[in-house]
């Protein structure tokens, strides 16, 4: 599902019209970016939490050729969905 299809679904099942779905979504993907780059951590009880690590610079070798490489550190997001969301799913 893209994004524009998921605002579509979520306007159909609330009040919203399909701009002020817009809207709400660059909120949460800026508020998302945000906190990844404060390290912070986003819970939705109910849904599940948002959270950013930072992963250390590693060497990695490249399998073909042998050749070691140094990755720098980054940010990756990871989701860990709530007990009640996994219930849900099942």
């Amino acid at each position: 599902m893209d994004t524009k299809t998921l605002i579509e679904r979520a306007c159909s099942d609330s009040k919203l019209d399909p701009a002020q779905g817009r809207i709400v979504a660059d909120a949460f993907s800026a508020l998302l970016s945000e906190s990844g780059s404060e390290l912070d951590s986003i819970a939705i009880p109910g849904f599940g939490v948002f959270e950013s690590k930072k992963r250390l610079e590693r060497i990695n070798v490249h399998p073909a050729t042998g050749k070691r490489m140094l990755l720098p550190p980054k940010i990756v997001m990871s989701f860990k969905p709530s007990a009640l969301l996994k219930q849900k799913l099942q």
